[in-house]
């Protein structure tokens, strides 16, 4: 089994694509969107992707690429803690530091430590935390896992986790090709589109869940490209899928929805 993860081998997608699965050839990749790439035109088994984190909410970026992608379906779900360090190239006082590197979300989880420490130090952005780890240098620090604490030699990394929150979690999927979920599972996944002109839709959709006794577990929504004012939602609500009420539930949302997609059924690794 061969399955795509955001690079390198030290990133958190790459352990999130290890728990999800187990002893799988890992491609790494440079961004998400390739990562997704891989799974779609059948290079890879399967595809691992960061969907929310509790401090930052959802990962835009790839509720945009999951809306998407043609035959794809989320399997399987991993709940992954997170905790931030500060790296260094050697014990460098912190007014010594001008730059901080790693990726965005890690940059933002971190944004009190770094405005209390480095006011006035330029913000680097790179494709995944573990990358920034190239960077270092006598002025520049990067923010990894503490995962990495103890690998690489000369790194100095910082005992405390640097995030604005401790308890931080980031929730990946891991994604198949194909239109069919799984037998059974914990948590159901879907999209609508719901358009300016059209009053009540969804007020009409979340009834049914009411109905039918099914929880909502997340709702959120993005903008459609090219069309101001048209919104695409997603739900995600606890239940079976291979139980007939939820069954029936789907078939009444989609009745009721635009473009109505079932995006994923899976359980929590």
């Amino acid at each position: 089994m061969k399955v795509s993860c955001l690079g390198p081998k030290e990133s958190y997608s790459a352990i999130a694509a290890e728990r999800l699965c187990r002893g799988a050839e890992k491609l790494y990749c440079s961004s998400f969107t390739a990562t997704l790439n891989l799974l779609t035109e059948g290079f890879v088994d399967a595809a691992v992707l960061p969907v929310e984190n509790c401090i930052m909410g959802s990962v835009v970026q790839n509720l945009d690429l999951i809306s998407q992608a043609k035959n794809v379906m989320g399997v399987g779900e991993y709940l992954m803690p997170i905790q931030h360090r500060l790296v260094t190239k050697g014990r460098i006082p912190y007014e010594n530091i001008q730059r901080v590197c790693s990726h965005v979300q890690a940059i933002s989880q971190c944004s009190e430590f770094i405005t209390k420490h480095f006011p006035f130090a330029k913000l680097v952005y790179t494709y995944s935390t573990a990358e920034s780890l190239s960077l270092l240098d006598a002025h520049t620090a990067g923010i990894v896992g503490a995962h990495l604490k103890g690998t690489g030699k000369g790194l100095v990394f910082s005992e405390e986790n640097i995030a604005d929150a401790k308890e931080n979690y980031t929730r990946f999927l891991l994604f198949e090709r194909g239109n069919t979920p799984p037998a059974h599972s914990e948590y159901v996944y879907f999209s609508v589109l719901c358009k300016k002109e059209t009053t009540g839709e969804l007020c009409r959709l979340l009834q049914i869940f009411d109905r039918h006794a099914l929880s909502i577990a997340r709702i959120e929504s993005r903008p459609v490209r090219d069309i101001f004012g048209n919104y695409r939602f997603f739900i995600e609500f606890a239940g079976d899928i291979g139980s007939e009420n939820v069954k029936e539930a789907l078939r009444e949302a989609e009745e009721v929805s635009e473009e109505y997609r079932l995006l994923g059924a899976y359980g929590q690794s």
